[in-house]
């Protein structure tokens, strides 16, 4: 099996005002994610803040977690590598590679519009430059490039590159595009999805990973759902939804990246905060984030 399937959960990266990571604190966040039902663990994603964080510092974090987990027994471990430019990606690849990371994920992180040939030479020069396998991080949201499928075709065909973590998309979208991708693909190629809140109807439809953030702070209750839809499990899957929704109404008013740090601030796994300019959910409503944990967990 792929490393990219099941579910992967992406805990955020605790670090203090100067970008500093807390490597308890992190550590902390980590070794709670070891539970049945979470197949890998999803460092420095954007719930992780990699765009936030300098070199040395996501070396830091690897190393951290490569440490507090060990080199056995433990899920594996994917690292993203997204930077603004390839050299920089590369970089980050070959340290993430040598701290003892098991796979890689990487953005088309960008300030000027790129294209999809700019796209390829990114994803080419970085699958060249490790042995690990790689998996296509599209996130239009935040990195304005939308991948077609014929450019992630294309990039299939490229040595490490495995894998894509697609955008979430509604219940009555997912099935048809999900297929449609699938059919162009080499059969062991992983298709996932993230978008916490579509990402149970992606796993019904098939798809061969969640990529979560919820999951990064709530693991077993994710991997409660994440099992439910894998096994189509219809009556189960509604019956941890009505669980999640108070969360999914929180991720979409606030973003999950907020969201996450005053959960993880409720659980006292942390009391860092998210990297300025973002702010955290305001204190008011941290009352609310409590009852919704308290939801999920119930299911």
């Amino acid at each position: 099996m792929s490393l990219f399937h099941g579910l992967s959960a992406f805990p955020i990266t605790p670090a203090d005002a100067d970008g500093i990571v807390d490597t308890d604190a992190l550590a902390s966040c980590v070794t709670r994610l070891v539970v049945p039902g979470v197949a890998s663990i999803g460092l420095l994603g954007s719930t992780g803040s990699y765009a936030y964080l300098r070199r040395e510092q996501r070396r830091r974090a690897i190393e951290a977690a490569v440490e507090v987990l060990g080199v056995t027994e433990r899920p594996p471990l994917i690292v993203g590598v997204g930077a603004l430019r390839t050299d920089e990606a590369q970089a980050l690849a070959r340290d993430a590679e040598a701290a003892g990371a098991d796979g890689l994920l990487l953005a088309p992180v960008s300030y000027a519009p790129l294209t999809e040939d700019e796209v390829f030479g990114l994803f080419s020069a970085v699958a060249g430059s490790t042995g690990l396998p790689i998996c296509i991080y599209h996130n239009p949201g935040t990195t304005h490039f939308r991948f077609s499928d014929a450019l992630i075709v294309r990039l299939a065909q490229v040595s490490n590159i495995v894998a894509v973590k697609q955008p979430g998309l509604p219940a009555a979208e997912i099935g048809p595009a999900f297929r449609s991708l699938q059919t162009q693909l080499p059969g062991d190629f992983s298709i996932g999805y993230s978008g916490d809140w579509h990402a149970s109807g992606a796993l019904l439809a098939g798809a061969h990973a969640w990529f979560s953030v919820v999951g990064g702070i709530l693991p077993e209750a994710t991997a409660r759902l994440a099992l439910a839809a894998v096994a189509q499990d219809r009556a189960a899957v509604q019956h941890y939804e009505h669980g999640f929704a108070p969360l999914w109404a929180l991720f979409q008013q606030y973003g999950s990246f907020r969201v996450v740090y005053a959960i993880a601030a409720l659980l006292g796994l942390t009391t860092a905060m998210p990297p300025l300019p973002v702010m955290g959910v305001p204190r008011d409503y941290w009352p609310a984030v409590e009852k919704a944990i308290q939801s999920a967990s119930a299911a």
